[in-house]
């Protein structure tokens, strides 16, 4: 349920080949940085959500962004989203206790919209996403229906147990690191949600709930510098590479 909606006074980019709404969940308690708020915390001169949000903003294909976050982090957010002149942004909502909750919170604002076909969703950590990601994910959302980056493993993974004792060596062949931007069409992620029910913290992310739904989610190459920032140590990479 949405808790609260603040709706921004921009007008939309009228491209009428505009049809995917993004849902950005800045909603995280940032635990794991040390007292930083991770969202809000400063790189290349610019908050970190501010990169991200500029991403779709410089898309062709989307045509509106919906922004989840905690109550306390609206007023920030609204500032960040003036100052940028963002003006796909039509809302930011409050999210709910859980993730999935909140990717609901700013999808519900979508559902509504009959121009969208796709919705992505992306979390806001993830400030270097790149036009090429967010383009191979919609043309691959407009033919399957249920999309997500992903970049193969690269390390050795081993499944252990008790004490840490190793139980199995897993063949990295078949693994992958999963991203996003998420693609679903709208319907897809409308259903999915209405197949879960209330009970979304059981998900841990938007395509294992639309799997829960009976649809197959298919992959697309991600970007191994499309990092999602959740220590102190990933802001300095992130800096990094966006001084190349």
């Amino acid at each position: 349920m949405v808790t609260k909606t603040f709706s921004l006074e921009f007008a939309l980019n009228q491209n009428t080949a505009a049809d995917v709404g993004v849902v950005i969940v800045a909603a995280g308690t940032a635990t794991r940085m040390v007292g930083t708020n991770k969202i809000l915390a400063p790189i290349m001169g610019r908050p970190l959500i501010w990169h991200t949000i500029l991403a779709f903003e410089q898309n062709q294909k989307v045509a509106k962004i919906v922004i989840v976050t905690r109550d306390d982090m609206v007023p920030d957010l609204q500032n960040i989203v003036i100052k940028g002149e963002f003006s796909k942004v039509t809302d930011i909502v409050c999210g709910a206790d859980n993730r999935q909750g909140s990717v609901k919170c700013g999808a519900e604002l979508l559902f509504k919209s009959s121009d969208i076909k796709t919705i992505l969703v992306h979390d806001g950590a993830r400030p270097l996403v790149s036009n090429d990601v967010i383009d191979r994910v919609v043309a691959a959302t407009e033919e399957f229906k249920a999309t997500a980056p992903a970049v193969p493993v690269k390390d050795t993974i081993k499944k252990v147990g008790a004490l840490g004792k190793v139980e199995q060596t897993l063949n990295r062949e078949n693994l992958v690191n999963i991203q996003t931007p998420q693609g679903f069409s709208s319907d897809v992620l409308f259903n999915a949600f209405e197949k879960a029910g209330d009970d979304l913290s059981a998900f841990t992310d938007d395509a294992s709930m639309v799997e829960n739904s009976g649809v197959s989610v298919y992959t697309v190459m991600g970007d191994y510098k499309n990092i999602k920032v959740t220590t102190p140590e990933d802001l300095i990479l992130a800096e990094a590479y966006l001084k190349g």
